[in-house]
């Protein structure tokens, strides 16, 4: 996984983990990525800096720097997201086309999907969203 800043035409700054710096490039070519703010479509990297730690092993879980208020949301939003939805992991595209053509009972889920599914998926008019943030694998 990868770290991105990133920023949308409208100057607002944000943050975003891909898979590979070649799963950003094709997400963006592919219009996927929009503004955590304002929903916008026209977003690239920012100018950044490699996080380089300087603690020792041991002291890398002592205190952290305050969150902003855009992580503050995130974190916030995530959370919501886990707890009132269901977790369908790698099976999201099918889950979703499932739901929309009634084969499924319509519920709230979140998962994974390639990037040619969720394509798939927006071009056959379902809606679905990319998260801003790499959900939790539920193992069992």
């Amino acid at each position: 996984m990868i770290h991105f800043s990133l920023k949308c035409s409208q100057n607002h700054s944000f943050d975003s983990w891909f898979q590979s710096s070649d799963a950003f490039e094709k997400l963006a070519k592919a219009g996927m990525l929009t503004c955590a703010e304002c929903g916008d479509r026209a977003v690239e990297k920012s100018l950044m800096t490699p996080k380089i730690s300087t603690q020792s092993p041991s002291e890398s879980h002592a205190f952290s720097a305050p969150m902003s208020e855009a992580e503050r949301n995130l974190a916030k939003m995530k959370r919501e997201i886990e707890a009132n939805s269901d977790y369908v992991g790698m099976n999201f595209a099918h889950e979703a086309r499932a739901m929309h053509i009634g084969e499924s009972p319509a519920r709230a889920i979140y998962g994974e999907a390639k990037a040619e599914e969720a394509k798939s998926l927006i071009e056959d008019g379902i809606p679905v969203a990319p998260l801003p943030f790499v959900p939790k694998r539920h193992t069992n």
